[in-house]
Order: structure tokens, then sequence, then C-alpha cells
């Protein structure tokens, strides 16, 4: 693949009075000239029972924020699954939300103020608005505290899992949920067979609907013993959770994203592919099959956060800091063989789970990219003009 190197300007549209952030590579922030955003008074600690989060608007243009709400059901990777509904963008915001005893999702119309509210805290929203996931947040602050919520204990605690406990959907309409696939019944799926008869504490950490709501795709990971690394699998199913499949077995699985409904690009060790076996890196994979491809020739070896622009024509990556704490942002054009690098950003030394990944995403029309970032001192919220890059990328002869 081809890498070339070009900059492009990187505009602030967060104010430079406190700390914000959107949060998480697959959620999206914008409708219209509106970016949803998240701040805090903090940065250097992971957040404590108590501690909230502001909601609100940023106007880009103005780059003023407007707080609509707070609240105690956020974190510092996946902020509070802040996004617009899908069923009604530049009206409706979803968000996570917690009353002192349960967790829960607060849909908010920005117009009016009127609120309604789910039984459960969204994981994540289908791309029609009908149903969203939801899965155990505070068993996941036990196992990843950047990824889940401080507020209460996991009532599951001293259970490995669960039959009570696990993915559950909800129907936004009505905002009742169901259990569709607990612990328990994904543990007898795969964990006795990976695990060779072991028992071992299990989560969901990271699970997405397909594109059109089809399936959806989980990572499942162990609680590992000190000093030893987690094993992941990952698995899809019917929205129902029926007709279960193990994408990966136990191994090194991280990233993912739908390119559509039957196909998702993931930054795995290939261990299933028969292709390739043991390899970290980016691959296309088609769901229910081990069929599998490497993307750009093998050129994504290390993690990334990754999206599509809308006609899935041009991915959209970032990297994790290098030696020198500089975070890359790159688009590539797969069918060129192409890889961009159009900016490179100084990431602030933090926790583990404190720290500010790019998390880059294109807005709705895929003229914009927002990112977070620390470049300036602090966490702020910025944008990269698409059209630009596009321009550019069609002067380019790569004959």
């Amino acid at each position: 693949m081809k890498h070339m190197y070009k900059s492009f300007p990187a505009r602030r549209i967060s104010p430079a009075d406190g700390q914000y952030f959107f949060g998480y590579y697959d959620l999206q922030p914008i409708s219209g000239n509106l970016h949803l955003a998240h701040k805090i008074g903090f940065t250097d600690r992971i957040q404590k029972p108590g501690e909230s989060a502001q909601i609100g608007l940023i106007e880009i243009g103005k780059d003023t924020f407007e707080c609509l709400d707070t609240t105690e059901g956020w974190c510092f990777q996946q902020g509070a699954m802040l996004q617009w509904n899908p069923a009604a963008p530049g009206e409706e915001i979803i968000y996570n939300s917690f009353d002192g005893f349960d967790y829960y999702a607060t849909v908010l119309n920005i117009h009016t103020g009127a609120k309604r509210y789910l039984d459960r805290p969204v994981a994540n929203v289908s791309p029609d608005g009908k149903y969203a996931l939801s899965i155990n947040f505070e068993r996941l602050y036990n196992f990843r505290p950047g990824y889940g919520y401080a507020g209460v204990g996991d009532p599951f605690y001293y259970e490995n899992h669960s039959a009570n406990d696990g993915i559950f959907l909800i129907d936004m309409e009505t905002g009742k949920s169901r259990l569709i696939l607990s612990m328990e019944q994904i543990w007898e799926f795969y964990g006795r067979e990976c695990y060779k008869g072991a028992e071992k504490k299990i989560t969901v950490n990271h699970i997405t609907f397909n594109t059109d709501a089809s399936r959806f795709l989980f990572l499942v990971r162990d609680f590992a013993a000190e000093g030893q690394k987690y094993l992941t699998a990952t698995i899809t199913a019917n929205t129902d959770g029926s007709d279960l499949f193990l994408l990966a077995s136990g191994g090194a699985q991280s990233h993912y994203y739908w390119k559509d409904k039957e196909t998702v690009i993931f930054y795995c060790d290939g261990r299933d592919l028969p292709c390739v076996r043991g390899w970290l890196h980016s691959y296309i994979i088609k769901d229910k099959t081990h069929e599998g491809e490497l993307v750009g020739g093998g050129f994504f070896n290390r993690d990334n956060h990754m999206s599509y622009t809308p006609d899935r024509k041009l991915l959209l990556t970032d990297t994790y800091p290098d030696e020198s704490r500089i975070q890359h942002l790159r688009v590539s054009d797969l069918a060129r063989d192409l890889c961009l690098e159009i900016g490179g950003y100084y990431s602030m030394q933090a926790p583990v789970d404190c720290r500010c990944d790019l998390h880059p995403r294109f807005s709705p029309d895929g003229r914009l990219i927002s990112f977070d970032s620390t470049h300036e001192g602090y966490r702020g919220i910025y944008t990269v003009d698409m059209d630009e890059i596009r321009a550019y990328l069609d002067t380019l002869d790569l004959a």
C-alpha cells in the first residue's frame, strides 16, 4: 500500500473553558451544524460514584456549548453513549443516566426539552432507531473502568456467567427491555470448548448491530488472573438472540466496524481464518463464515479505530501514540491501494483507561471528520474538512 503524507487543518470546535470530548468512534455526534459533546472537570483519573458529566450541544461555526443535562452514567472511552436518535436526527438525542439506584437511558427532544426513558442503558442503537442493545455496565466497570459506570456494584459480581444477566433488547418505542441472551447461554455456546473445561468469569465488552439490524456482533472477554492477558471471543447473533455464530474463538480480538450487513472490518489475530492464522492485522470477514482477507495487504498491522464514509469508498483510521506520543489520523482509498496521512496530534500522558483516543468518525454526509484530542494541552473536539481531502485525492496520479 502506498503511504503518503499531507497535513490538513484541524479546527477546534469546543470552547477553551474546560475538558470536552464526544466519545466512541462508532457513534454519530453530528446533525447539520450541531455536534454532541460531554464536558467534564478532570481527565487524570477514573470517575468516582457521584461525579457527573455535562451533556450538550456545540454549534459548529459558533463553537459554543449549550448544556442540556448532566449524567452520572458515563465513562472516559464511550461517554454516556451519547448519540443522535437515528429515528429522529436533529431532534432527539440518546444518552445513559443514573437515578442513584439504577442505570437507564434518556431520550431528549432538544427543541422542546421533553424526555422519555428506556428501562436500561443503551450499549448500541440500531441504524433505524427501532431497537437498542443493553449490557451490564457495572460489571464492565470492574473489568475495564474506562468502559463501565462507577455508581453501583455489579449485582452478579460473584457469578461467573449468570442466567439472569447478559444481553438485553430494548424496544425504543415502548422503552421496555427483555433478556435475549444470558451470560450462561453465551458460556455454554463457546466457553467450555474455548477454555478446555476451565471455569472463567466473563463479560460483554463491545456490541453493535449490523447495517440493517438483522444481526449483531459482540466481544466476550474473561476476567484474567493478575499478570495475565484476557482472551476475547467474537460472536454474532440474530436480533432476537438466536442463531449464534463463533466468528473468532478466544484470542486477540479488538476494534471492528460493519461494512455492510454481512461483512465486518476487524482488527484481530485471524486465528479462525484459513488464509492466515495468528497475525494481528485488520481483516475483512464475512459473517457466519470463516472467510476473510487482509485489508491493504497487511498495512494495518496496529490496532486502530476504523470507520467508512457513508458510500463505503474511503476508510478512516487512527493510531495509538507512537514513541513521540503522536497519534496519527489517516484516510485510505483501498481501491487505489493508498493510505493518506492527514495529521498527527500530540497525546498527553494519562492513566490507561483515562487516555484520550482520537476515535475519529465521519459526519452523516461524509463531509466532515470529527475527533477528540489533547494536543493543545486539554481535551477538545476537532473537525477536518473531507471535501478538501477528496479534492486532493482526485489530483493524485498513482499510475
